[in-house]
Order: C-alpha cells, then structure tokens, then sequence
C-alpha cells in the first residue's frame, strides 16, 4: 500500500497497551510527560511512555521549548526486552510538516487506516497535571558517552486527555446540571476515602485538601487527599474550561459526587466543592496530619546488627526516617547530598534503596522515581553556599515552573560542621526541609540550621555508610536484607564484628567486600559529580562478583604505584614525640588522576603508622595540606594556632572532616612547620 511506502513520511495515533505493539522506525505522536538530566520522557499512549534521550536531540536539552503536557511528535528506535522505549528525535514537530496520519491500533482499527479528527477518543495528548518532577535543567554540560538509563519507561497507566473528554461529555453531568441546582456537600454521607472501594455508584461526599489540579480538554481533575489516601475527582463545567477556579492547591474542601471506576480507578464525579472555613479547615488538617504522623513513623527501629552506637540514636534514627518518609507521601522531591567518596556513596546509595520502592508504590507512573528523588555528591566535605545556591536555583525553577513542592535536603556524611551552616540556612529562608546524618559529632550551630539531625557522637566506631543503612532501613524495613551488608563496605579498617558477622551470613565474605568497597572509591572518583545510579546499583546490589572484582583490580593497581611512589619520598620528622610523615602532593602525585590526594594519604598513613607513638601523615599541596592522625587532633584548633604563628597567610580550617587547611601558596613552608608545630603541642 501506499502509505507504506512512505511511512516514515507520516505520524501514527498508538492505540496499544503494550511496548511490543510498536513498530520501530514509524513516526508517533506522543505527550511529554517529564524530564530527567538524561531526556525526556514522552507517552506514546496511557499505558506506554518511551525515553527520548538527549543524545537524540539535535540541540541542548535545556533549549527544548516544551512543557509536560506538550504533543510532540518521535521516532520509535528500537523497543527492548525489558520494554523500555528508545525514541529519536523528529525534525517535524507539527502535524502540517507530515503528509498524513495514520492508526497504529494492534487490537482494534486495520492496520495503516487514516487518523480522523473524530476518532481521537483512545489517544493523543495527555493532561498536564502539575506533578513534582525533578531537575529540567541538566547539572553539566551534555556528553554523548554519559551513562543512559530508561528504567520503567513503560506502563504509566494514566487516561489520555481525549479520553478523559470522551468519557466526560457522554457520561458526566452536563453544565447545565452542574450549574443550575446547586448541590448540598451536607446532605451527602461523608467517608474516608479508603473506603470508596465499596462505594461505586453510591452518592459520598469527601474532605480533604486538594493536592493537584489540572485542566484536561474535558473536566477539571482535583486530587484530593484525606487522611486515608487521595483520589482524582473529575468536574465539568464544558470542554476545556476550568470547574471551581478560586479552589487551589492546598485548599481544605469538602467535596459531594458519585464513585465510579475509570479503566479500573476510581474517580469521583464532583456534583460540588465547597472550600472549608478555618475552623472545618483546621478539623481536616488535623485529621490528615494525625494520619500522615502515624504513617511516616516507623513502628520501631532495629538496628541493623547489635552496635551499640547505633542502639543509642534510635530516636534519632526514627526522626530522619519519619521524615524522609512523610517527604515520600506528601510529594516533596527528596534530594540526597553525600560525599563523592566510598562512604559516602554507600551512605546514598542505602538511602535510595530504601526510598525509591517508596515512591513507586506511592506514584506508580513510570518516572516517578526521577521525579521524586535524586543524589548530587559533592567534591568538598562542607555543604558550602556553592552547593546550596545551586540547589535553591533548581528547587525554585521547579516551584515556579511545575509547581514543585520544596525538596527534603538530606545532607549525608556533610553538613554537621559550622562550615555548612550558611548553605543550611539558605535553604531554611526558603523553606526547605533540612536533615542531616553524619557519623561524627556535629557542631552545635547545626542544630539550629536542620529540622533532623543525626550524629554518631563520641564513640568514634560508626561510619556514615554504617549509619545511612540504619536509617535506610527504619525508612523500608522491606528492604533490609538489601542492606546488611552495607557497613562493612563502608568501613576502611576497625569494622565492628557484629557488621562483619552479619554480612558473613548473608553471603558477603571479607574478600568481597573489599572487592565492593575498592570498587566503589574508584567509580566515586571519576565524574563525581553524578549519581550513577545504576552502575552503583550493579556494585552494591546486582553483581555476584564480576563486575566488583574487575573494577577493584583496577583500582588496585592505580592505587599501588602511586602509593609506592609517595612512599620513596615520604620526608621523615619528629616534634614533641609524634612521628610526622610529610608528602609533597605537588611533586610527588598525579593530581588530576586516581587516586585522589585524601585516598591516597589515607593508604600511606595505614601501612606506614607506627604503634607505639603518636604517628601524623601531612600531605601538603599548593595552598593546601590535609593530616592523618593516630591521635585525635583538633584542626581547628591547628588553624588557628598555625594562623597566629605566621600571620598573613590565611590560614583557615577548611574542612575538618578531611583534615584540610587552607593557605597562601607563598607562605607554604612557614604554614607547615607551624602546623607541625601546633600539632605536636596538642599531644
């Protein structure tokens, strides 16, 4: 037929359920459904959503002129196994550029029969609902070798704006009925909306607050929530136009209708709205408030292994669980800070297995976990306003442009520090949820700048991996055999037994966790900057072995000869009883390569410390130097004894967790013997 013959020539309306009912190479029209920093999600159909990954475009991602709700128009490349959709861009991006439309409709219309206007019911565009999503802007600049990642690019289960419309026009009461006897919210039983399941075809009224709404070519849809669940409810006033304009999200209403089932979900169709005054308002806020209280709270904590560090916080952990977890229901993006080393990696990663089975069993559309969640390591070991302007300017893009709530921050092995607490109350001034979990002690200002803050104290045997996987597991207790093995990975050395034990009995035996541990640093070094989220799925979750002792074995060998390097020219000292190792890391390093300066001082400063005396490592750069000790030391305290002995150099404690102290490049040497000096003092 014809119209094969210049298929690639026309666009096709999907009318399938499924991804395998596609045909690779046609031309579809689709809807945007979301972005991600990868691509753009686009529905193919209400049960189909395809990726359009942005080495498809022909232009940055972020110049793309669309919004979620846009029809746009895709080329179907290739459908996988698992179902996922890869599209490719179309240079033709209206229906007039095309020379025709056909059906693509597997269980109903012939094969190729031309699209008509009126037979639109089962397709086209979807409605824009104002759903949270995550970062429409990309964190860096686009490279064609980034990692791609379509997971649950299909079956999104949602009904299409035409659909909606149809359904609504033939079966909703029509405007002159809405309008013409107003109806009584009162008269109606009022009932939780749990309990609607048994309710179809029944008269209820609901109360609650309204959480979404959006405008479809048919009826306005108001989500509403009460404090058993939410459901969508339908009103309709004539096509396209918007039901009860002054109700607006977060408005407490009471709500009057019929129950009924749309493609097997319920829906009510709205008779009336009315918003509530203070006192009902005040009523329905504290119902739904009492609910999500008790929801969000785990019922218990259980350690992970009997760690006694961790047996002492379980308020704590119960506290950043409720929260991370109220985040999850109330649709507040969750946005996960961490250091981009292996800890702090294991730390997120814990974090995200608990949360991301959350998500989807909460929003079961097929990018809802990119929507709702994300992770940004950080190079530095303070959230400093550079970190924290950057996440403000993305948060109120997303508020202002897709009416996104403001995230939960959670700040993981970063942020307990004063260092951190000017970006800490940046968020606060705009309102941002603020949690905080580090192994160490925090500094008290901290408090004051984090709704939730969990430090491990003073007993020095917890590592923030260690601690993340608690809390990971108080968030999902589903999750916890994912987690046991965790804390080991995360620990260099002094692993307590009951870690050690408790992964033995899951199948994690001491060589590979080593395996998983070395190869997490190295995969944490390169582009640290970004989640990889399904490679350190791969390492931490998915791999028997392979793939971990294959990337450890790399990083055995980088780190080898740059240690054996490091160590011939190691110069030697001795202050006040301590033994001093000093490291040119300027000379005597790869810089810009593995392993990173901290990594490699940690290594030289285990296999080279002696016992029987206070043992320092200084590794000392440009402007910069970082110590390991065997003995506490205050570096704060350092810095500023070391600033008074050599004034005019600027020394500051840049960031005390790493040990690192910052200077001016022409005073190097005067800094270091003066931070030798204070340090020895300290002893």
């Amino acid at each position: 037929m014809d119209w094969i013959t210049h298929e690639e020539d026309v666009w096709f309306d999907f009318r399938g359920e499924h991804p395998n009912q596609l045909t690779a190479g046609r031309f579809y029209r689709g809807t945007v459904d979301g972005f991600a920093e990868f691509g753009v999600f686009v529905d193919l159909s209400p049960s189909v959503t395809g990726l359009l990954h942005r080495s498809e475009l022909d232009r940055r991602l972020e110049s793309l002129d669309w919004d979620r709700g846009d029809t746009v128009f895709v080329q179907v490349k290739n459908v996988r196994d698992n179902g996922n959709v890869d599209l490719g861009w179309s240079i033709r991006q209206s229906e007039s550029e095309f020379r025709g439309a056909r059906i693509d409709d597997p269980d109903g219309a012939p094969e190729g029969e031309p699209f008509e206007a009126d037979t639109a019911d089962d397709s086209g565009s979807k409605p824009v609902k104002t759903r949270p999503k995550q970062d429409t802007e990309s964190r860096h600049e686009p490279s064609e070798d980034d990692e791609v990642s379509a997971d649950g690019a299909a079956g999104n289960g949602r009904v299409s704006e035409q659909e909606a419309s149809a359904e609504t026009e033939s079966e909703s009461p029509s405007s002159e009925s809405v309008t013409s006897e107003p109806v009584d919210t009162d008269t109606f039983p009022r009932v939780a909306i749990d309990d609607l399941e048994d309710r179809v075809g029944d008269d209820v009224s609901v109360e609650g607050f309204v959480v979404d709404v959006y405008q479809t070519s048919g009826p306005t849809v108001f989500e509403v929530r009460d404090e058993t669940g939410s459901i969508e409810c339908a009103a309709f006033v004539e096509a396209g136009v918007r039901a009860y304009p002054d109700v607006e999200v977060d408005d407490a209403v009471r709500l009057a209708g019929e129950v009924e089932l749309r493609r097997g979900e319920l829906q009510i169709e709205t008779e009336a709205l009315d918003v509530l005054d203070d006192d009902d308002a005040a009523a329905v806020q504290g119902r739904v408030e009492d609910a999500m209280t008790s929801r969000a709270r785990p019922a218990s904590v259980e350690p992970l292994a009997a760690h006694a560090a961790v047996e002492a916080l379980v308020d704590e952990v119960a506290d950043a669980a409720e929260a991370v977890r109220r985040a999850v229901f109330d649709g507040r993006p969750i946005v996960v800070r961490h250091a981009a080393t292996a800890d702090g990696y294991v730390a997120g990663a814990a974090i995200e297995r608990a949360v991301l089975p959350l998500i989807r069993e909460e929003y079961p559309t097929s990018d809802a976990e990119y929507h709702y969640f994300t992770r940004r390591p950080l190079d530095e070991p303070m959230y400093g306003m550079d970190a924290a302007t950057n996440d403000v300017t993305r948060m109120l893009q997303g508020r202002d442009r897709h009416d996104e709530k403001l995230p939960l921050v959670l700040l993981v092995g970063t942020g307990s520090t004063v260092e951190s607490t000017d970006g800490l109350g940046l968020l606060g001034v705009y309102g941002a949820r603020r949690v905080v979990i580090d192994a160490a002690t925090a500094d008290e200002e901290v408090a004051d700048v984090s709704e939730v803050l969990v430090d491990g104290g003073e007993s020095g045997e917890l590592s923030t991996g260690a601690l993340a996987a608690n809390v990971a597991a108080a968030v999902n207790a589903d999750v916890r055999d994912d987690l046991v093995h965790l804390p080991t990975v995360s620990y260099w050395e002094h692993t307590p037994d009951a870690y050690v034990q408790a992964a033995e009995d899951a199948g994690y035996d001491a060589d590979r966790v080593r395996e998983m541990r070395e190869a997490v640093a190295l995969e944490a070094y390169y582009q640290s900057y970004q989640d990889k989220r399904e490679l350190i799925t791969d390492l931490l979750f998915e791999d028997g072995g392979g793939l971990a002792g294959h990337v450890s074995e790399q990083f055995r060998i980088k780190l080898d000869t740059e240690v054996e390097t490091a160590e011939a020219n190691l110069e030697t000292r001795e202050a006040g009883g301590v033994h001093f190792a000093v490291l040119d890391t300027d000379s005597y390093t790869h810089r810009f390569d593995f392993p990173p300066t901290t990594l490699l001082l940690d290594e030289l400063h285990r296999r080279n410390r002696v016992d029987d005396a206070p043992f320092v490592t200084v590794g000392v750069g440009t402007d910069e130097l970082h110590v390991r000790s065997t003995t506490p030391v205050d570096v704060r305290a350092v810095a500023a004894a070391a600033r008074e002995s050599v004034p005019g150099a600027g020394v500051t404690a840049f960031g005390i967790r790493d040990g690192r102290i910052e200077f001016l490049s022409g005073m190097r040497e005067d800094v270091l013997n003066a931070v030798i000096a204070a340090i020895a003092d300290q002893q």
